[in-house]
């Protein structure tokens, strides 16, 4: 770092009492000679030789070395000899006698007076100058210098490289130049703190003097090296820079790039495979279980197609943060991918809902087929058991419930047309997103079955309403025989009722003729009323036999009413016979005795003969003999009038009749018989 005094800088070459390699010292001596600039390598060169370790062969072997390493920058070479001159063989060797072979100046010196070719401020404190240096300090700062110029030359030309390749015409160039020379070989961070750290350094130097307290000027090479860092610093800064903004073109190039893949990759997927696999599945089955399984194949597809619409989800994402922070140059490419993936996704996802809604209404439409098929079954069956009610009201029951399926059926059948419509309008609608292909086959299978269905659960529907207006028709005649049993058997109630008051109530006699005569008249009333019950209990069964002959049965009632009502009848008519008999008989008693009591007695003409009141006795005394016998039915059976009590008090009324009748006789013989005496 020292200066001779012609402003020339100072090297020093010290020997060492080892072997010296003249290879290795001319290497180091042509790095030493390569750091200086050129203005001043032409000041030239003073060289000291540092000899007092060395033999002096091995001085003569460097000084002669300087000749064909730098003859032409070296002025002055100074050799230190050591205080114990070398041998006489020195003198065999002058140097100043060689000068103008050598090129340059070569004088013996000892240390101590080397002061007089150098100023001491130039020597180093070996020499007995003042000159500060630390070797190991220069080496390592010099090692440093030289792996970052290195480095740092290298990074410029790849980093010029790929800036380069990026400002080339055409976009194919651009990105195959920045395929090839991507990622620098040294991380360009890493070099520039080198550099800023290096730099920093060696601008400290110039304050470096703490042991003495006393600064120095920085050396020629420090002060060559500061600029060389700053402009290799501003280089890199600038090719760095560049480097940044083709690195972030690229990523969002391959940004964009992977974006535009994944969206194709979307879109060939739902268009190539995904529509293919909707487009095998048409079918809407013909069965609840048909339906399902379908269902089951439709899951699967949507499964499928979720994991693509989750890539489309993160895909619109990504887009959308691109068209936010993207440049104007890039959105009109993100727009149209976005909006071709929009659309993919959008159909195939209506696709998707439009099959699920197709075979949910498919699954509806059989399930509501299936109800109304096992309601047909139901009704058939119950239509299909023979009819054996035991009463009225169970087959009213049963023809209620009849009418409750079939008006289930009605309403199962219509669920089942708006189900029907329903499906087949979606079916119509299929062919707007069939991707061209021709679906009229598989539509028209569909529809068949679907009309086929309704139709066929309408013609079962229909003979069930057949077979339920026969039933009804039936069951309907049925309740009618039963109503005319029933109302038969009510008729010989009524009548049997009539004839036990006929029996039990119709006692009295009454106790004048008028008063007969009014219940002779209420008698015929009432046997009128008798005769109507029987007349309408003949109907009724008559009835009953025209509809056991229509509903091919054979009834019972119609074989235990008949005898019975005629048993009852011919009872009553006995009764009733007897009963206008006996008052008849009391009309003619009583008639006949008031006659008599209401004859004058003044006109014994009228009494001339007895026979008339003999016939009143004979009268009343068989009307009495009537009263206590029994009246005789046609089977044998003997029924009495009322209770004893009863008949003897009717009796009582005659008797006292009869009584009456005999005290007028009486009364009219007395005169006979006081005529003669006197």
């Amino acid at each position: 770092g020292g200066k001779d005094r012609r402003s020339g800088l100072i090297l020093t070459i010290p020997l060492c009492l080892e072997q010296t390699s003249m290879d290795e010292l001319s290497v180091t001596l042509d790095y030493l000679l390569s750091i200086p600039s050129e203005k001043c390598k032409a000041r030239g060169f003073t060289v000291i030789v540092d000899g007092r370790k060395s033999q002096w062969n091995v001085v003569k072997t460097v000084v002669l070395m300087l000749q064909n390493v730098v003859p032409a920058e070296v002025s002055l070479v100074c050799v230190v000899k050591p205080d114990e001159f070398w041998d006489k063989k020195v003198t065999h060797f002058c140097f100043w006698k060689e000068k103008d072979r050598l090129g340059f100046e070569v004088i013996l010196v000892s240390a101590n007076k080397l002061t007089r070719y150098i100023e001491p401020c130039q020597l180093t404190e070996d020499f007995g100058g003042t000159l500060t240096y630390d070797h190991m300090d220069w080496l390592n700062k010099r090692l440093v210098f030289e792996k970052f110029t290195k480095e740092s030359t290298s990074l410029l030309d790849e980093l010029a490289l790929i800036n380069n390749g990026s400002d080339k015409g055409t976009q194919q160039e651009r990105e195959r130049s920045i395929d090839l020379n991507f990622l620098p070989s040294v991380d360009p961070e890493t070099v520039l703190q080198t550099g800023h750290e290096l730099l920093s350094e060696l601008q400290q130097r110039r304050f470096n003097g703490s042991d003495g307290g006393v600064s120095w000027s920085p050396m020629d090479d420090e002060l060559l090296a500061q600029p060389q860092v700053m402009k290799l610093l501003d280089s890199l800064r600038e090719q760095y820079t560049r480097y940044q903004e083709v690195c972030r073109q690229r990523s969002k190039r391959t940004q964009l790039e992977e974006i535009q893949q994944k969206v194709m990759q979307v879109v060939n997927w739902l268009e190539g495979p995904g529509s293919e696999q909707l487009r095998t599945q048409w079918g809407i089955g013909d069965s609840i279980r048909a339906s399902q399984a379908l269902q089951q194949k439709h899951e699967e597809i949507e499964s499928q197609h979720s994991e693509w619409f989750a890539v489309y989800v993160e895909l619109n994402q990504q887009i959308a943060a691109l068209l936010n922070a993207g440049d104007e140059e890039d959105l009109v490419e993100l727009k149209a991918l976005q909006q071709q993936l929009s659309d993919v996704c959008y159909r195939q996802a209506s696709q998707l809902e439009f099959r699920q809604n197709l075979l949910q209404a498919a699954l509806e439409f059989h399930s509501v087929a299936q109800d109304l098929s096992q309601q047909l079954d139901g009704l058939l069956g119950m239509l299909c058991v023979d009819v054996a009610p035991a009463d009225g009201a169970s087959i009213q029951q049963t023809l209620k419930l009849l009418e409750e399926k079939l008006k289930s059926v009605d309403l199962g059948l219509q669920g089942l047309r708006e189900k029907g419509q329903s499906l087949l309008d979606q079916i119509s609608n299929q062919a707007s997103w069939a991707y061209g292909k021709d679906v009229t086959i598989e539509n028209k299978e569909n529809v068949d079955h679907i009309q086929g269905v309704m139709e066929d659960m309408q013609l079962r529907k229909q003979r069930c309403e057949d077979m339920v207006d026969v039933r009804r028709l039936k069951m309907l005649q049925m309740v009618q025989l039963f109503k005319c049993e029933e109302d038969a058997a009510q008729a010989v109630e009524w009548l049997s009722e009539l004839l036990d008051a006929l029996l039990k109530t119709h006692i009295r006699l009454g106790d004048d003729a008028q008063e007969t005569k009014v219940l002779l008249e209420k008698h015929r009333k009432f046997v009128d009323v008798a005769q109507s019950t029987y007349d309408y209990g003949r109907q009724l069964l008559q009835a009953t036999v025209v509809l056991c002959q229509s509903l091919r049965c054979t009834s019972r009632s119609s074989g235990d009413t008949l005898p019975r009502l005629n048993r009852v009848w011919k009872q009553f008519t006995v009764t009733s016979e007897e009963r206008v008999h006996r008052l008849e008989t009391a009309v003619a008693f009583h008639s006949s005795a008031e006659k008599l009591l209401q004859e004058c007695p003044e006109q014994p003409e009228a009494f001339n003969e007895m026979e008339q009141f003999e016939e009143i006795e004979a009268v009343g005394k068989s009307l009495l003999d009537r009263l206590t016998v029994p009246v005789v039915y046609p089977d044998g059976s003997e029924q009495y009038f009322g209770s004893p009590s009863d008949m003897a008090s009717a009796a009582e009324h005659i008797r006292e009749k009869m009584k009456l009748v005999s005290l007028k006789k009486q009364q009219l013989r007395q005169p006979e018989a006081t005529t003669p005496e006197s």
